[in-house]
């Protein structure tokens, strides 16, 4: 075997081992590539109780109940399904009905999903407090930061101008809307 054959050998099966461990990696997270699986999503995979799993949807509104001990439940949905989930400790603050949340655990015997760990969800227009009141202190503040533009019936105008020249849009407390949820 000449030098140019035993250097091509060498590379044809270094590349061939490259791309089994590859492949082998990516079956081995196949189902774990996701980060959550939706209420319809379950469903359809027909995921056995007691695998761990992360759900993702809405808190569906008025499902929410709360029991002795820190234990609630509420039903999680993502417009087609819906999944009633337990859980039993604190809730984050911004976990409220209607809003996105992330919950990992698994599924009992009864189909109801155990949760250890909730995580609840803000759109991208969220803003913390101490972050958009800097922002009014320095003159910063733009209508656009805090949410959706106001709706000319549902909000109060107090005559201020936004840096654009147009009304700027606040709540019946006076803040900017969206400023805090």
């Amino acid at each position: 075997m000449t030098r140019k054959q035993r250097r091509m050998t060498i590379i044809g099966g270094s590349l061939a081992v490259l791309a089994l461990a590859a492949a082998l990696v990516l079956n081995a997270l196949r189902d774990s590539i996701v980060f959550f699986s939706t209420p319809t999503m379950v469903a359809e995979k027909h995921v056995e109780p007691g695998k761990r799993f992360r759900l993702g949807g809405l808190v569906q509104p008025g499902s929410l109940q709360r029991g002795d001990n820190l234990a609630v439940t509420f039903e999680v949905a993502d417009g087609n399904a819906k999944l009633p989930v337990a859980y039993k400790g604190i809730l984050p603050d911004l976990f409220r009905e209607g809003q996105g949340v992330v919950a990992e655990g698994a599924l009992d015997a009864n189909g109801v999903f155990k949760a250890d760990t909730v995580l609840a969800k803000h759109d991208e227009t969220y803003m913390p407090k101490d972050v958009a009141d800097a922002l009014k202190k320095q003159g910063h503040w733009k209508d656009d930061y805090g949410g959706k533009p106001a709706d000319s019936g549902k909000s109060s105008n107090s005559g201020k101008t936004s840096d654009a020249g147009k009304p700027a849009a606040t709540t019946a407390q006076g803040n900017p809307q969206g400023a805090v949820r």
